[in-house]
């Protein structure tokens, strides 16, 4: 089948378009004919070797977390799903490619497209672990920092459902994006602290990072400690005392699912940027990397 292919860790130049074995599903999985494949910053990480403590790789290596598509074949045990069924979630095996292995995977609502059903395993689970850490109830007050990224905007929403005020932190032509989300924007840089502090002059409860470029020091000093504020993006977390999450929700297909039926109902949502066919997916990842996005990259296979 075709894929991306890397054999060993670098930049962009080291991907390739190439031939893999198929895939055979183990107890547990599902094999999906992947339709879309969703670009993350975590893809780049790892092919760079940034993660290898977390996620080894071994070569040659597909890259691609997150897919969605059809079940092709069922492994031993797996019951819920049958083949045809269309489904999306987190790929067990690389989803730059035609077949992928998947075990936390849900259904698709017939109402979302395919781009709107892959924006959403990585970003949903990724910002319901961090509002659940924080513990952000009703009534608090969130800062967000990379609040019009992909992550960054599911969480103002799911923030702003659960009853928070959300100020969120993006450059000034996405304010206007963050309103209609429901956070209140603020512009990110120097004296970053005092208009934040004439935003809440009550102070901030809890601080979730999604931007990852050096907001933890601002964070600290409006919280007056480290205590409720959690990064997703900033390696330097331990160095501040502060809490890195990186993963470990238990059952996401279930986050997954709840997050489906939100969006078929229109009450999270995802911008989607740019749709690049698979022989063009290091194009996809540049952006990425570049950080200049403006929504969801999708890789269609």
């Amino acid at each position: 089948m075709e894929a991306i292919v890397y054999e060993r860790f670098g930049g962009p130049e080291v991907l390739a378009l190439g031939e893999v074995e198929k895939p055979r599903p183990g107890a547990g999985q599902v094999r999906v004919k992947v339709v879309v494949a969703g670009v993350n910053p975590i893809d780049y990480k790892i092919r760079n070797g940034w993660m290898q403590a977390q996620l080894p790789t071994l070569f040659p290596a597909v890259p691609g977390l997150e897919l969605a598509g059809v079940v092709d074949e069922l492994g031993e045990g797996v019951t819920g799903f049958a083949v045809g069924d269309e489904v999306f979630g987190h790929a067990d095996t690389g989803a730059y490619a035609e077949y992928a292995l998947a075990t936390h995977i849900a259904l698709k609502p017939a109402a979302l497209t395919w781009e709107q059903a892959v924006a959403l395993p990585v970003a949903g689970e990724t910002s319901q672990r961090v509002l659940d850490l924080l513990e952000l109830a009703a009534g608090e007050t969130l800062l967000l920092h990379g609040a019009a990224g992909v992550a960054g905007s599911v969480g103002v929403q799911l923030a702003v459902a659960r009853g928070a005020t959300v100020i969120g932190t993006a450059s000034p032509e996405n304010h206007a994006f963050l309103r209609e989300l429901g956070a209140i924007p603020v512009a990110y840089g120097p004296g970053l602290v005092e208009r934040v502090r004439e935003l809440a002059p009550q102070g901030i409860d809890a601080v979730y990072d999604a931007a990852g470029q050096g907001a933890l020091p601002d964070s600290i000093e409006l919280r007056g400690g480290t205590g409720r504020i959690v990064t997703i993006a900033d390696p330097a977390a331990a160095d501040h005392g502060v809490v890195f999450s990186g993963g470990g929700t238990q059952a996401p297909e279930l986050v997954f699912a709840a997050h489906a039926r939100l969006a078929a109902e229109g009450r999270l949502r995802v911008r989607h940027a740019e749709t690049f066919p698979l022989a063009d997916a290091v194009k996809a990842l540049e952006l990425s990397e570049g950080g200049h996005s403006k929504g969801k990259l999708v890789i269609k296979v």
